[in-house]
């Protein structure tokens, strides 16, 4: 048995957070940060960090873990080698994607994806969930109760098949995300316009990969961008666009 105060003391690192930076050491209790000050006690391991930074973990807020795409598709990384990766970089925290199908409901898709996370992630990890049926279950029950539960953020499509939503479906997510506190995260472009392109692509015989940027205009972003934008307005949310592309 040991009398030391901390499993672990980082010395003397020049240490960054949100609001300074400054010469400390860092002393850790039970795998947590238990006191930042000068010349703490020697733990039972110390490691002198002398000349070096020492910062806090990083926070990846946007990764696909071991998700089924829409097309039958499922990712490279399981839970265990993307957060394996991702602390090998210094990262420590990632919100992953859990994603609904259709005909999936939103009680399932929580449980499935969390079920993953806890056998395999070696950090921390949460979820934005992307909805893709929001019928009337979901929005009176299911969404509102996932969102209490701690998934405060949702990830809406305007284009793709399986994915995408109607304007009125949009407005409905919205709304009910306002009221419980959620954001709303929108990949916004417009589907029939990447549709009409593709169409004519295919037409000519245009199938290699490099036309896959061409079918997406970046006007398809821009005006799914704004109209967006004005649903937002509409509902008084925030959004949250991701994937941009285009300057407009």
């Amino acid at each position: 048995m040991t009398d030391a105060p901390f499993d672990l003391t980082i010395r003397n690192g020049r240490i960054s957070n949100a609001d300074r930076t400054f010469h400390a050491d860092i002393g850790v209790r039970n795998g947590v940060i238990a006191q930042v000050a000068p010349h703490l006690p020697p733990g039972q391991r110390d490691v002198d960090a002398s000349g070096r930074w020492v910062l806090p973990g990083g926070i990846d807020s946007h990764c696909h873990i071991e998700q089924l795409s829409g097309m039958g598709v499922m990712c490279a990384d399981d839970f265990y080698s993307g957060t394996v990766s991702a602390a090998f970089g210094g990262t420590t925290t990632i919100l992953s994607f859990a994603a609904q199908h259709r005909a999936d409901s939103i009680p399932e898709v929580v449980a499935a994806y969390g079920k993953l996370a806890r056998e395999k992630a070696v950090i921390d990890y949460g979820f934005h969930l992307i909805l893709t049926n929001p019928d009337e279950t979901a929005l009176r029950d299911h969404l509102p109760q996932v969102i209490r539960d701690g998934i405060t953020s949702l990830k809406v499509y305007m284009t793709y098949d399986k994915l995408k939503l109607d304007d009125y479906q949009l407005l409905e997510v919205m709304s009910v995300a306002g009221r419980e506190g959620a954001l709303v995260m929108m990949h916004a472009e417009n589907h029939d316009m990447i549709r009409w392109i593709a169409h004519r692509l295919l037409e000519r015989g245009h199938v290699a990969p490099k036309f896959h940027a061409v079918a997406h205009d970046k006007l398809a972003e821009s005006e799914a961008t704004n109209r967006a934008i004005a649903l937002a307005r509409l509902a008084d949310v925030p959004v949250l666009i991701v994937h941009v592309a285009g300057r407009e």
